[in-house]
């Protein structure tokens, strides 16, 4: 037999009843107004199952992002020498392939109804610096000089991140953040990767 808590759930501790909860209550009561404890009742379990899964309640809206970042980073440090434009491109590719509707596209989508904006963008930008110096740190690898890399590091991170936005705004699960990233990679197409 299941048992329920006041909110009728089953005491289900998993990643998806905690992201769902989060983001209702992001919803209806605001980012700021909404505490781990909140999302915790809601989903009915303990703070302890929370942190099981989640670092912070900012980790509910970036952790399936930042999973997906983690492996792309790790893939672009293999390349060393061997990275090149295409190869970069793939793994950046990868980043937003098959990437469902999720707490991160929600509240992308939905910004100023959950009270978010300041939140996505502060944690945004460190998500770009991140991917930005991964990639600049793959050029120079493969040979390019530090400031074309720093510059390439930035257009390309700002295309993966800039095009998952655009993709959660414009009506996540009804196209494709991979063709959105294509069409950024083509907006700098001047930019090419060797010279």
């Amino acid at each position: 037999m299941t048992s329920t808590s006041r909110a009728g759930r089953p005491k289900v501790s998993s990643r998806e009843t905690l992201a769902e909860a989060a983001c209702e209550l992001f919803l209806e009561r605001g980012y700021d107004a909404t505490s781990v404890a909140d999302i915790t009742q809601r989903a009915g379990v303990s703070r302890s199952s929370f942190f099981n899964y989640f670092s912070s309640k900012s980790d509910v809206l970036w952790s399936g992002l930042d999973e997906r970042m983690n492996e792309a980073i790790a893939s672009l440090e293999l390349l060393e020498a061997d990275a090149g434009g295409d190869a970069v491109r793939g793994i950046l590719l990868l980043i937003v392939r098959d990437f469902a509707p999720d707490p991160l596209a929600l509240a992308l989508r939905n910004a100023a109804a959950m009270e978010v904006q300041e939140e996505l963008m502060r944690d945004t930008g460190l998500r770009n610096a991140r991917l930005a110096a991964a990639i600049a740190s793959a050029a120079t690898a493969s040979g390019i000089d530090v400031i074309r890399a720093d510059v390439l590091g930035a257009a390309f991170a700002a295309a993966v991140l800039s095009s998952l936005r655009f993709w959660a705004e414009h009506g996540a699960g009804q196209n494709s953040p991979d063709a959105a990233l294509r069409h950024a990679f083509a907006v700098i197409h001047d930019l090419p990767w060797g010279i």
